[in-house]
């Protein structure tokens, strides 16, 4: 092959940046490509050229690699585009095609979610129906990990470690005051209830915090819920609830103070759901009450990365590159489970078709039949992927990231 071209797409995680490493790891020493390039913003960045040699950077700054597995968010940048059906305009793929002729790209690497697979299958239908020798491979990640077929995603295992760690210290802030009170945290999870779950894992022999958890999955009746949080004042005192901002009610309708807007993928723009529990509580308990929302910090918390996530995610950007250097296109990485204890998984690979634009959820008996926790079977399945530390260089204080002044451009 002469050169490949890699991008990132969608929301940032604190593990999509050591997929990267791993694609430039094992294109380099693969011996296969004469240069690894990389496009800023994802697609919509390589529709205007904005192409930079990552080769260079690998052979210009020392420990570029290492350094680049833990820095947060996306090196590269992102973007939230979907490209139209061929059918539709087919302009837009012969531009595509074009540049990366102009380049000489053989092999193209997608990081991203479930929206960004559907590019990697747009993209390799085109090429396929049109006889263009391009390998398209996509290297998954997201924090909700609700991407089919994969065991799980990367960037999930990173976020649910800073989930629990968050509801731990919450425990332990909410528990210094002898009087009843209620906490609401809210955590990201549009549909899918994986990463509120992950809340499950903060609780140890003292602390039993978060003590009520609620998912997508299943509708939020109000008076279950003030049931619910009555039953958990009186035992507990202080309680700690954490919520995925998708809850909904028993009508299908989220439960968000602002769910109007739309992004460009027709997912709602959410945000308040905590707010909205809040004010149910203060409506029917006479009780300190009061919501939070983690917000964005769960994405690109790299000072709390999971080394089973960087490692796996790392793996699964150089399994990505042998996958096309095998021939295989159209395809994305997948982590298959052998066991939980010990944990053992191998990788492999799917037809991204059967992972694009659709959503795997919590399975109802991973979450208790009252809705509002998670059962046994959903801790041994999250909890060895928030295991183990990793090692991260300091500077004047702070984390020593890579420079992302390009981005700026």
């Amino acid at each position: 092959m002469r050169n490949c071209l890699v991008a990132q797409s969608g929301g940032p995680t604190a593990a999509i940046n050591s997929s990267l490493a791993g694609v430039l790891e094992g294109a380099m020493t693969s011996g296969e490509f004469k240069t690894v390039y990389g496009a800023l913003h994802g697609v919509q960045g390589l529709l205007n050229k904005e192409i930079i040699n990552l080769s260079e950077k690998v052979n210009e700054i020392e420990g570029f690699i290492e350094n680049l597995k833990h820095t947060p968010a996306m090196y590269l940048g992102s973007c939230r585009f979907m490209l139209p059906d061929a059918s539709e305009d087919s302009e837009i793929y012969e531009k595509v095609f074009s540049i990366f002729d102009e380049n000489e790209i053989d092999a193209f690497f997608y990081i991203g979610g479930n929206d960004s697979m559907d590019t990697v299958a747009k993209l390799s239908s085109y090429a396929k129906e049109n006889s263009i020798d391009v390998k398209v491979i996509g290297v998954p990640k997201t924090i909700d990990n609700d991407l089919y077929v994969t065991d799980h995603t990367p960037g999930y295992g990173s976020a649910a470690k800073f989930i629990a760690t968050t509801l731990l210290e919450v425990g332990h802030d909410t528990s210094i005051y002898p009087i009843d009170s209620v906490t609401i945290v809210e955590i990201m999870g549009r549909d899918a209830g994986w990463l509120v779950g992950a809340a499950a894992l903060a609780r140890n022999k003292y602390n039993k915090a978060p003590h009520l958890i609620y998912f997508p999955e299943v509708p939020v009746v109000e008076s279950e819920f003030i049931a619910d949080v009555k039953d958990a004042i009186a035992k507990y005192h202080n309680v700690v609830i954490a919520t995925s901002e998708g809850i909904k009610n028993p009508d299908g309708e989220y439960i968000s103070s602002t769910k109007a807007a739309e992004d460009k993928f027709a997912h709602s723009q959410l945000s308040g759901a905590a707010k909205v529990l809040e004010y149910m509580i203060k409506e029917n308990i006479e009780v300190k009450v009061r919501s939070v929302e983690v917000n964005i910090p769960q994405r690109t918390a790299s000072h709390l990365q999971s080394l089973t996530d960087i490692e796996e995610s790392f793996d699964e950007g150089a399994f990505a590159v042998t996958l096309a250097l095998d021939g295989h296109t159209g395809e994305m990485v997948t982590i298959k489970r052998v066991s939980d204890e010990p944990y053992i998984t191998h990788l492999s690979s799917t037809d991204v078709n059967d992972a694009a634009g659709l959503v795997k959820h919590v399975p109802r008996e991973w979450i208790n039949d009252r809705g509002n926790d998670v059962t046994e079977d959903f801790i041994k399945y999250a909890k060895p992927l928030i295991e183990g530390e990793t090692s991260i260089n300091y500077k004047d204080g702070i984390p020593d990231y890579l420079d992302i002044s390009h981005l700026e451009q």
